[in-house]
């Protein structure tokens, strides 16, 4: 019996080696065959739907490193400077598309969203937001002085081969001046492409001739004994003067247009039906400007590319880079990631009481352009519609809280230059006392706000931060050379401080929007209150004169056809 049912030596020498497969043996390989294409199929179902879900940030992500991979393989071809401008090109026309769209984006989204608001709730929203604004700014500047002081990267770096020479200084009280004239801007057609900025023009004045010689030299000669006397006469330098004269900054003013749509918002909701038309107007255009964006989108990886290696093939030696600016580098690189992936996200959570990490999942595909393009105005549109689709903030805080916090809203730029400003007094061997310190912090949050949302803005109002406490300011060419990498991961922290500003401004004044039809605290995207006819500052809209058919770009609240919420469909026919 046992040898019927022990197999012997040679039977198991022939079922290791041989190809004969046994009945039940042959359905466990098929099972295992189908549970491995299964497991095959459900992977692929897995990866299509993440790239269904996510193509644009993959692929955007994926042109970064090409980009970055590209650039560094090029460097060593040595291209001209007209082969580089070529090869950039692609790079220039992504700029330019999203530069385009700043300013039809910012003028409708505020006035649309504004004179959809009631008056007492949009004033608590604003309050909020410049509130929180100036805040999140001034821990970032106080987030910078503690980690320059800590690591002290300009102790013992020699950088006098590096200095140019001395030139006109903006004093702060000008750039303070500037700040406010731009703020209304005498034309608005001109505040579209350029704004104020005072010009110092230089005044020589000479010294008169001095009868007296300034020095006497006696030279030897073999006929006169006594030697010959040459007078010679040295004219000293012209005294130079800086006149101050109104001029013009070719970049668009974008403080002047946030302050004259905001304002042409609120009066547009007080106006009643008298404004309903221009308000139909400006939610058309935004949302052309968001179908434009949805289009346009699938262009910006292969720009990303071009633009990134582009900047690279620019760029100095980075081994001389590292020796020189590493540790200043990595000083902004650590403020940066204390404040914005430690502080932001902390703030975030205590205040709305929500993981924040879910909430920025959402923005990856804004954090990536700002990387990319090194300008948190560029990148206006693409936060925009992250905050819509992904992040499903209200679309009236999001068009309201996002274009000001572009334009006042710039944290890494303030930590930056606070570390900047302090690196340069150590460099100096100058010692800044508490006092000065706190000179820092203050104009550094100031600067900051005027500091425009393009690529390496902060070098221009880094001046205010130096002259504040008697620095040179032409030292910043110190850091210029470095100031092109520092600027793209500041624009990110720029983008990332809007974006969680605005899921705070949204959570915080939930309770001044209505609640939607299924008695939750939704996406209200009009003033949906059952008494708002009777409320002079809203619009009330015949139902004739509105269109409810659905978007299939936007997710819609629904038709709310009852009488008395015919004024909230008129605020729905967009969406944006």
């Amino acid at each position: 019996m046992e040898e019927l049912l022990l197999p012997s030596a040679g039977e198991e020498v022939r079922s290791d080696h041989s190809s004969y497969v046994p009945g039940h043996a042959g359905r466990t390989m098929g099972d295992r065959v189908n549970t491995c294409v299964r497991g095959l199929g459900s992977i692929a179902r897995k990866v299509r739907g993440f790239l269904a879900r996510h193509g644009l940030l993959t692929l955007s992500v994926f042109a970064v490193l090409s980009g970055c991979t590209l650039g560094f393989f090029l460097r060593g071809t040595h291209l001209s400077t007209q082969a580089k401008i070529y090869f950039s090109f692609p790079g220039e026309l992504l700029m330019r598309m999203l530069k385009m769209l700043i300013l039809p984006l910012i003028t409708s989204s505020l006035m649309s969203g504004l004179s959809s608001m009631e008056s007492k709730a949009c004033c608590r929203m604003g309050v909020l937001t410049v509130t929180y604004y100036l805040w999140t700014t001034f821990i970032a500047v106080v987030v910078g002085i503690v980690l320059v002081i800590i690591i002290k990267p300009g102790v013992g770096t020699d950088m006098e081969s590096h200095r140019l020479g001395g030139g006109p200084v903006m004093t702060s009280a000008d750039a303070l001046l500037d700040l406010i004239r731009n703020m209304v801007p005498s034309n608005l057609i001109e505040a579209t492409f350029q704004q104020y900025k005072t010009d110092l023009v230089p005044i020589l004045k000479v010294s008169t001739r001095t009868v007296q010689p300034n020095f006497v030299y006696v030279f030897p000669d073999e006929s006169d004994p006594k030697g010959r006397t040459v007078y010679l006469e040295l004219t000293p330098p012209p005294d130079i003067t800086y006149k101050t004269s109104p001029g013009t900054s070719q970049q668009m003013n974008v403080l002047g247009i946030v302050i004259f749509s905001a304002t042409m918002g609120l009066l547009l909701g007080r106006m009643g039906e008298r404004g309903a038309p221009l308000v139909n107007v400006c939610q058309c255009i935004n949302e052309c400007v968001m179908k434009i964006i949805n289009a346009a989108v699938w262009y910006f990886p292969f720009g990303i590319i071009f633009l990134v290696a582009g900047k690279i093939l620019d760029m100095q030696d980075p081994s001389t880079l590292g020796k020189k600016l590493g540790w200043y580098g990595i000083t902004v690189l650590a403020g940066l990631f204390v404040h914005g992936l430690i502080l932001l996200p902390f703030f975030y959570f205590v205040l709305t009481k929500k993981n924040p990490f879910t909430y920025i999942r959402g923005l990856l595909q804004a954090l990536v352009i700002a990387l990319a393009t090194s300008s948190s105005s560029a990148t206006l549109p693409i936060t925009m519609k992250c905050l819509l689709e992904n992040c499903h903030v209200d679309r009236q805080i999001a068009r309201f809280v996002l274009p000001v916090g572009a334009t006042i809203n710039m944290d890494g730029t303030a930590l930056y230059e606070a570390v900047a400003a302090i690196f340069i007094a150590q460099v100096n061997d100058y010692e800044l006392d508490f006092g000065q310190l706190v000179t820092i912090s203050i104009t550094a949050t100031a600067a900051s706000i005027g500091a425009a949302g393009i690529p390496q803005a902060g070098l221009v109002t880094m001046v205010i931060v130096l002259t504040s406490v008697g620095l040179p300011p032409d030292d910043i060419t110190l850091i210029v050379a470095i100031d092109w990498i520092l600027d793209r991961f500041r624009t990110m922290i720029n983008v990332l401080g809007d974006a969680l500003a605005a899921g705070i401004i949204a959570h915080l004044c939930r309770k001044d929007f209505p609640l939607n039809r299924a008695g939750k605290a939704g996406r209200s995207y009009g003033t949906q209150n059952p008494h708002a006819h009777n409320n002079s500052n809203s619009v009330d809209v015949p139902m004739t004169e509105i269109n409810t058919n659905k978007d299939p770009m936007f997710e819609t609240t629904g038709d709310l056809a009852g009488e008395k919420y015919a004024h909230t469909v008129y605020y729905n026919i967009c969406q944006v």
